[in-house]
């Protein structure tokens, strides 16, 4: 069962599950003697307010990078379709955004969830929709997805699947349930030196064999021409406006809407930057986890060109699947020693994600569900909810493996599954910018837009499935058709005008809201010192530099490129 994988391997995996455990034990009972006896939901859901940038960055980027990335980007590349690493590239745009524009706004209100900001903004109707939005997506999307793809990787080093999924489920649940937020984070700082780390090896390790970055250009050239495919495409991070799949239109348009709601509105990541202990800590978090995000294109990608340009070379075999790229390099071209620290790595990856939305969804249903309905409930109570709601979580995770496996095997259905976060992205993304920065716009409208985003996001998935089942045909170039055939990103952005329209228009149709409700959830310029630039401040000069380096690697990876 583990043939592929030695004594030394097994035991830096062993070690690595130590390590974990150990610190995350560690953080949570030094931060709960440092409480003498009055540890409350604020330490366990928000890790006591005093995380440090260094901590909250890594974990923005932990929690983020699950083994779908590691499997999925390096298919990208192997598969010679660098473009997909523009996500990643993005996201450390919106992380400025995060951290110069909600950021203060978050941590001024108080709030323990998005779900709250909503109503402090609007009104509960929005807070009720966020919450059960949320935590329907995590269970469907976030938690099924890094499960499934983490078994397929164990499952391909020699563990067999449900072996690897249950042990990994109850292993990051047991320490998620007993330390919060506080052991999530820590353990993600973690992890995010072992997936870098582990990651990086393969780059060297790959390069090295080929004969350095000029060796591989070289070598993936010959392999496209011998192919018959495009070798432009392998480093390059742009696409024409009419690519089915990447278009630079939806990149630079469509992407940031979803990247707005996943970095800068997700309970799931901004539960990060509520822990800070000052605003400061906070941005310098999202500007450190904006430059970690520049890594996947080295650590990610450019391996899965490795593992192409080895096949090419008749060192590797990916059996015509590039997705088996990370895998077959794993198995059969690292040495030992080096297999356990890369398998370590995608524990890692696997672990902090679902560590991170245990912890989320628990937060979500302690706050926003169990203490509305108690309001009078003791701080010691709600972290035991707490802790239940992700035991239950747990719980449900190992019931829902059997149906993941027979979805992903018997039905296109779960493909569809993974659009969900494209088409509930534009209707929130929507009423967190509009509400934070006109006054005008009030919980009518942001209700109104709400359902209609939900509406139509989920119309489109349902005839996605249909039509690729055959179940309902189209009129080839109709309406509809053109609809349903849009590129998800440019459906995006369709969704998010429509959305934007309908909150203006309905807000204008109802008296504006109170100055009491709308303080502090508003943007007011002469008192917001937190959340503008300001090029006396440290903060400014590491934002610029992220935003340069951004620009250098979109000139770098482009047909004008060095590459």
């Amino acid at each position: 069962m583990l043939s592929s994988l030695s004594v030394l391997d097994l035991s830096i995996v062993a070690g690595y599950f130590v390590i974990v455990f150990m610190l995350a034990w560690y953080v949570t009972m030094q931060e709960r003697r440092s409480k003498k006896g009055e540890y409350g939901s604020s330490d366990y859901f928000l890790g006591g307010k005093n995380v440090g940038w260094f901590v909250i960055g890594a974990s923005l980027f932990a929690s983020n990078i699950g083994s779908e990335h590691l499997v999925g980007l390096a298919g990208s590349g192997a598969r010679g379709d660098m473009v997909a690493g523009q996500f990643e590239v993005l996201a450390a745009l919106i992380l400025i955004i995060l951290g110069w524009v909600f950021v203060p706004f978050y941590i001024k209100s108080g709030v323990f969830t998005m779900p709250e900001f909503l109503e402090r903004r609007y009104d509960s109707k929005a807070r009720n929709y966020l919450s059960v939005v949320s935590i329907l997506a995590y269970i469907l999307t976030k938690i099924s997805i890094t499960i499934f793809a983490g078994a397929l990787v164990f499952e391909v080093m020699g563990v067999e699947f449900w072996t690897g999924a249950v042990i990994v489920v109850l292993a990051t649940g047991v320490y998620t349930v007993f330390g919060g937020l506080r052991a999530v984070i820590y353990t993600d700082m973690l992890q995010m030196f072992i997936l870098v780390g582990g990651s990086l090896a393969i780059t060297i390790f790959g390069l090295e064999a080929l004969g350095g970055w000029g060796g591989m250009v070289d070598t993936v050239q010959e392999a496209a021409v011998a192919s018959n495919i495009d070798g432009s495409h392998f480093f390059n991070l742009w696409r024409p406006a009419s690519d089915p799949d990447f278009p630079w239109t939806g990149i630079l348009f469509g992407a940031p809407i979803l990247g707005i709601w996943y970095w800068c509105t997700d309970q799931f990541i901004v539960q990060r930057v509520l822990s800070a202990r000052d605003i400061s800590n906070a941005r310098k978090g999202t500007i450190f986890g904006g430059f970690l995000k520049l890594t996947p294109i080295f650590i990610f990608i450019i391996p899965g060109i490795i593992a192409f340009a080895l096949a090419h070379k008749g060192l590797l075999d990916l059996g015509g699947d590039p997705d088996k790229a990370l895998p077959a390099i794993i198995t059969g071209f690292l040495p030992n020693g080096l297999k356990g620290l890369i398998l370590a790595g995608l524990l890692a990856a696997l672990m902090s994600s679902l560590s991170s939305v245990f912890n989320s969804a628990s937060t979500l249903f302690t706050i926003d569900f169990y203490k509305r309905m108690r309001p009078n409930t003791s701080e010691r109570s709600l972290v035991n909810v707490g802790q239940v709601a992700t035991v239950v979580l747990v719980v449900i995770s190992l019931a829902w493996i059997p149906f993941m496996k027979s979805m992903m095997e018997g039905s296109s259905f779960y493909k569809y599954l993974q659009s969900i976060q494209a088409y509930i992205s534009p209707p929130i993304a929507a009423a967190f910018l509009f509400g934070l920065f006109f006054k005008r716009i009030n919980a009518k409208g942001a209700i109104w837009s709400l359902w209609a985003g939900f509406i139509l996001g989920m119309a489109r998935l349902a005839m996605e499935f249909l039509t690729g089942e055959g179940t309902v045909t189209l009129k080839p170039g109709g309406f509809l058709d053109y609809m349903v055939t849009m590129n998800f990103l440019h459906y995006a952005i369709f969704l998010f005008v429509v959305c934007s329209l309908v909150l203006i228009l309905v807000s204008l149709s109802a008296p504006q809201q109170s100055a009491a409700q709308l303080e502090n959830v508003t943007y007011e310029p002469n008192k917001e010192a937190g959340a503008g630039f300001n090029p006396a401040n440290q903060d400014f000069w590491l934002t610029l530099v992220l935003i340069i380096a951004v620009i250098g690697l979109w000139l770098l990876f482009s047909p004008f490129g060095l590459a």
